[in-house]
């Protein structure tokens, strides 16, 4: 009966807290395994049945094991029931992705749900569920000799760079960084692999004097990985900007430790094995260590089968761009015009297409489109616009193209063209769809009723009846999270749709040099399963898109974005490394720190600062071979620092040698991202009492007007920019006259410069356009 007794108490516990979990979970997001309201669908493939199906059972089979092998100690049962959530989580996407490499990394995920449930469970385990069976170990002449301690240890940080995959990649692991990868360098590899060795040994040495057999060398590779992290975020606190006021040293910390972690818990059993070789040698039964042997080249043979084309994919050369004269294109990490000249695109978000939910049917949702505001747009400097469409609006019949809402959008296009501005096409979406709360919804507690927004057409929108309501903001809601996860696993082909129609699009303006590209998807969500959809197949759509693009002969730019958490956390995994071998591509996250960040609704801390945004999207964007350019920023509100804030962020934009898109040029009153109130916000102001303008926001305007290069000679190398004041450097091989750089206001400036000549300065409307040639290291500044 004691025998039973123990892991009956630990598995009664853990479905426990499995049911109590899914109950009090409202979004079906937070608990181990949630419970989203949603219909279940037996026609979808596996991935709706995995939760259940999967990570349950071996969830309770590993926390079996565990509680028979662990002994008493408290300190194992924790770390053996973290090893049983890890492998459950790996199971779980193993079958919804048949994809090893990008399981086996996914497992961190969920290390924030492991670590509290261990805890619970091994504390109730180990103070109700008796004495555990006492287990042999091994001889006292088996260990703890060096061999039996080094050789597994060795081996296993050896294999670590094989079998690196997805691990240690990512905004968090700043160069400087140990990381066990063949493209973070020599030295940096070197320096992981010893570390990796030592810990492991260390571990290894506790952990066997305590737990026999294969699981306790499992569980001090396990143990080893979260040790690991530890360090490694030691390390980022010194080389990557300290202590800054934010928060990101803990989310480096986090990330690190729950790489490690899930690294120890799919190869741990490396250690284990290896361990348990040597001790059959030792011991006299080389035969059985020859088996072991063998069953150990055997699998990692496998996993290697399986692992390394997602570390060949991860560091694999893009396709080379062959876009006509006239384009744009991405060039290393700029966006060049072809002619040997790096392009800046500022500019704003254009929102004025947008098919939004009514949240008062008599007060329209958006302000007309007109040439007028593309003069307006163009009178303030800006030189591209992100022009914000709607799926819904677009192709409200499956297969079949709203005509004159196309050529709403082909106005828009030449209108901008006309007045010199570049466009961005955007494929635009807020919580996926602008369907609201219906009648008669009984909203889980904690959640709320909630508007509609934008996005996609009623025919691409299943939600197998999961409730429309909110969980702290629009972007958690069970009926948007089932929507979208139905999209990244292409239920019903609604993926495929999506697919063909950016091929359709781009077919109507393939030959048009003004449009700077396309952007595939804004702000995607997380569905009900990250990373597995917020890298893998968010990466699957993206080279599926692309590929229609190209094949409808669009040579234009691919803007591509992480998900939703970027603009909520500051940062993201994103698509993996390679995801497609088209060069041509501008990675595009909204640089929302301070702003929409999930810290400022909860008063906490910023999670990442307004500074070191712009270094982790930079280093993102390096991961891809990719110029960085966000696609929205501001959203400061009302709030008194917002001029502060903004003064901020232009100061980093130029440091970095950045473009951008504002949010937004006009908002209406009746946008429900704008919310009922006396002004629609946005650059140009609606006064909702009278329909009709109000003041402008010239306090905004006056910093995001500032002077800056639109084109510049080989690249920039140094910028700074204050309303009619500029300094910048650039250097060029050759001679290039691409020198383009725009001066608002109505004096006429002046300025000095070195390496630049034929300069020429010409009054437009708003202000000043001054032209030149530069050759070698040049620069200009006002005076």
């Amino acid at each position: 009966m004691k025998s039973v007794r123990r892991p009956a108490t630990a598995l009664t516990t853990l479905l426990v807290l499995v049911v109590i979990q899914a109950i009090a979970d409202p979004t079906g997001l937070l608990a181990l395994v949630g419970f989203s309201g949603a219909q279940l669908r037996l026609d979808d493939g596996v991935w709706p049945l995995a939760p259940y199906l999967v990570f349950i059972p071996v969830l309770l089979a590993v926390a079996w094991w565990v509680t028979i092998r662990a002994g008493d100690r408290f300190w194992t049962l924790v770390a053996g029931f973290v090893l049983a959530v890890l492998l459950a989580q790996a199971a779980t996407c193993l079958v919804m992705t048949w994809n090893l490499g990008l399981s086996t990394w996914a497992a961190g995920y969920v290390t924030a749900k492991a670590v509290p449930a261990a805890l619970i469970v091994a504390a109730v385990t180990h103070w109700f569920g008796g004495r555990a069976t006492r287990t042999s170990f091994p001889p006292a002449s088996l260990w703890p000799p060096a061999v039996a301690i080094w050789l597994p240890s060795v081996v296993f940080a050896a294999l670590t760079p094989l079998l690196a995959g997805l691990w240690w990649t990512g905004a968090a692991y700043a160069p400087g960084v140990p990381a066990a990868r063949a493209d973070r360098g020599a030295l940096s590899l070197l320096v992981a692999v010893l570390l990796i060795a030592v810990v492991t040994a260390l571990c290894l040495r506790w952990m066997r004097a305590r737990v026999p057999g294969l699981l306790g060398g499992w569980l001090a590779a396990l143990v080893a990985g979260g040790i690991v992290g530890v360090i490694q975020a030691v390390i980022a606190l010194v080389v990557d900007g300290g202590l800054s006021g934010d928060l990101w040293p803990a989310m480096t910390a986090y990330i690190a430790v729950a790489d490690g972690l899930s690294f120890g818990a799919c190869l741990g059993w490396l250690v284990g094995v290896t361990a348990i070789a040597v001790d059959r040698v030792r011991s006299g039964r080389p035969a059985r260590a020859l088996q072991l042997a063998a069953a150990i080249v055997a699998v990692i043979a496998v996993s290697l089968a399986l692992v390394l084309p997602a570390a060949g994919a991860a560091s694999a050369g893009a396709a080379s761009v062959a876009a006509p004269a006239g384009f744009l294109r991405a060039e290393g990490d700029i966006i060049t015009d072809g002619d040997g000249n790096q392009v800046l695109l500022r500019g704003v978000n254009v929102n004025q297409l947008v098919d939004f939910y009514a949240p008062d049917p008599d007060v329209a949702t958006t302000r007309p489109l007109t040439e007028d505001d593309f003069a307006g747009i163009s009178a303030q400097g800006f030189n591209v616009v992100r022009l914000n469409l709607s799926w819904s609006a677009l192709e409200p019949e499956r297969g079949d193209f709203d005509e004159a809402y196309l050529g709403r959008i082909t106005d828009a296009v030449d209108w901008a063209k006309q007045y010199g501005i570049r466009t961005v096409l955007d494929m635009h979406q807020d919580s996926w769809f602008n369907g609201a709360t219906a009648d008669g919804t009984q909203c889980r507690p904690g959640t709320d009723p909630m508007w509609g927004y934008d996005g996609a057409p009623e025919w691409a929108t299943i939600t197998d009846d999961a409730p429309r309501c909110q969980f702290q903001g629009r972007d958690i809601s069970p009926a948007g999270n089932r929507a979208f996860q139905h999209f990244y696993f292409d239920t019903d082909g609604v993926q495929s749709a999506l697919v063909d129609t950016w091929g359709r699009l781009a077919a109507v303006f393939h030959d048009e040099p003004s449009i700077a590209g396309y952007d595939l998807l804004n702000e995607p969500g997380f569905g009900e399963t990250a990373p597995v959809t917020t890298s893998y197949l968010l990466g699957r759509y993206y080279d599926r898109a692309i590929e229609a693009i190209r094949a409808a002969g669009a040579p234009q730019i691919v803007f591509v974005e992480p998900s939703i958490f970027w603009s909520g956390l500051g940062f993201d995994s994103g698509p993996p490394p390679a995801f497609t071998d088209d060069a041509n591509i501008v990675f595009s996250p909204h640089l929302y720190a301070e702003s929409l960040t999930m810290d400022r609704s909860l008063g906490i801390p910023p999670i990442v600062g307004m500074d070191r945004q712009f270094t982790l999207a930079e280093r993102v964007a390096a991961g891809y071979g990719a110029p960085l350019w966000s696609g929205e920023y501001g959203y400061w509100g009302e709030e008194e620092d917002v001029v502060d804030r903004l003064q901020r962020y232009a100061a980093a934009e130029d440091a970095h040698l950045l473009g951008s898109a504002y949010w937004v040029w006009k908002q209406a009153c009746g946008d429900p991202q704008n919310g009922i109130g006396p002004t629609g916000n946005g650059l140009m102001v609606q006064d909702c009492e009278t329909g009709g303008d109000a003041a402008p926001r010239d306090d905004l305007l006056q910093i995001l007007t500032r002077a800056y290069p639109r084109s510049a000679p080989g690249a920039l190398t140094s910028l700074r920019g204050d309303g009619a004041q500029i300094e910048f450097a650039g250097t060029t091989q050759e001679r290039g006259c691409g020198l383009e750089v725009w001066i608002p206001g109505d004096a006429e400036p002046e300025f000095t410069v070195t390496g630049i000549a034929d300069v020429e300065t010409t009054a437009v409307e708003g202000g000043w356009s001054v032209t030149g040639c530069a050759e070698g290291d040049y620069s200009l500044a006002t005076r």
